[in-house]
């Protein structure tokens, strides 16, 4: 555990619309210890069972641009007509608790923490390829076909800039990505403690690794490929 002394460690995790991002958070929150979730404000209307102030903090344009001005955000962008961000007092909570901040983001967030937060952690997680992203929103069954033509178009654009990311984890099988996230966040903690790991500990920091972004980028062509062309390209889990 953090002291409320010293500052929290910041994971940013983006992802592609469809790629899984927000059940992986949801594992890692419920068997990581000390780690504190920024909830994004957003000015789109809630689907489904989407509850104020669990997925999201659903507001109006205008109260959205209120705290624009007065400078609230760590970072804001606006997609597909919508605004969304992270407040500042999320930081100022976690440091003040103790404990280490997660940050669900987009691309363009992601690029402004990490121009105002030096030594953030970033993840990247992927599809294993463009036909499984494209097979999970519509199973989502939350966007009108259109919609879906437009995000995979996004999730091109935004898969393009992976190499701003410390980590690339591509969800394939949930249980391994799960696990693989868990040991980075567990890892970027062991690296960074300046104690002497145990065995067990090395491990955690070993499998971590693997994600590092210098060690996957021989699997990553075939994912980008698959971007280029409407053509899946299937690649397991570490």
């Amino acid at each position: 555990m953090n002291s409320p002394a010293h500052k929290p460690l910041v994971y940013i995790i983006s992802a592609p619309s469809g790629s899984g991002k927000s059940t992986l958070v949801n594992e890692i929150l419920k068997s990581v210890s000390d780690l504190e979730f920024s909830i994004s404000y957003t000015t789109r209307t809630p689907r489904g069972s989407e509850a104020n102030g669990r997925q999201y903090f659903f507001i109006s344009r205008p109260e959205f641009e209120k705290m624009i001005r007065e400078d609230q955000f760590l970072e804001h962008a606006e997609f597909d007509g919508n605004y969304y961000g992270t407040a500042r007092r999320f930081l100022v909570d976690a440091e003040k608790n103790g404990r280490d901040l997660l940050l669900d983001i987009d691309v363009q967030g992601a690029a402004q923490i990490q121009g105002k937060i030096s030594g953030a952690t970033s993840i990247f997680i992927l599809p294993p390829d463009r036909g499984t992203l494209e097979e999970r929103l519509r199973k989502r069954g939350e966007d009108r076909k259109e919609v879906i033509q437009r995000r995979l178009i996004a999730a091109k654009r935004e898969i393009e800039k992976y190499e701003r990311y410390t980590y690339i984890l591509v969800n394939d099988r949930l249980e391994d990505s799960i696990d693989m996230l868990r040991n980075i966040v567990r890892g970027e903690r062991l690296l960074r403690s300046g104690n002497t790991l145990s065995n067990e500990e090395h491990k955690i920091v070993a499998q971590a690794e693997f994600c590092r972004l210098k060690n996957m980028k021989e699997r990553l062509q075939p994912i980008l490929a698959s971007f280029k062309t409407p053509v899946d390209a299937g690649c397991g889990s570490p």
